[in-house]
């Protein structure tokens, strides 16, 4: 008896959200996502940013605004995230 095939479901994509710091680019956003992490030696809690860069198609998205940004296949040298959707505008904040 031979048993059905099992669709291996496609790999799980990561998201970030983020605060956009920089539109000045075409289509690019650079967008600020930060975290607290427990430092290993001082055991105190450090802020940790991460920078990256992001493809806005449209150049919707604006300084200060809240976006969530989705893992992609490479887009350009730095590029490797699309921004999915505004979450909040920063004339709003």
């Amino acid at each position: 008896m031979t048993e059905p095939l099992v669709r291996v479901p496609k790999t799980r994509r990561r998201y970030f959200t983020g605060v956009v710091v920089s539109d000045k680019m075409d289509k690019t956003v650079v967008v600020v996502s930060q975290r607290r992490t427990l430092h290993p030696v001082y055991k105190k809690y450090v802020m940790v940013s991460k920078r990256m860069k992001a493809h806005d198609a449209n150049n919707l998205a604006s300084i200060g605004d809240t976006v969530r940004l989705v893992e992609s296949r490479p887009i350009s040298k730095d590029k490797c995230w699309r921004v999915v959707e505004i979450l909040q505008s920063g004339e709003d904040r």
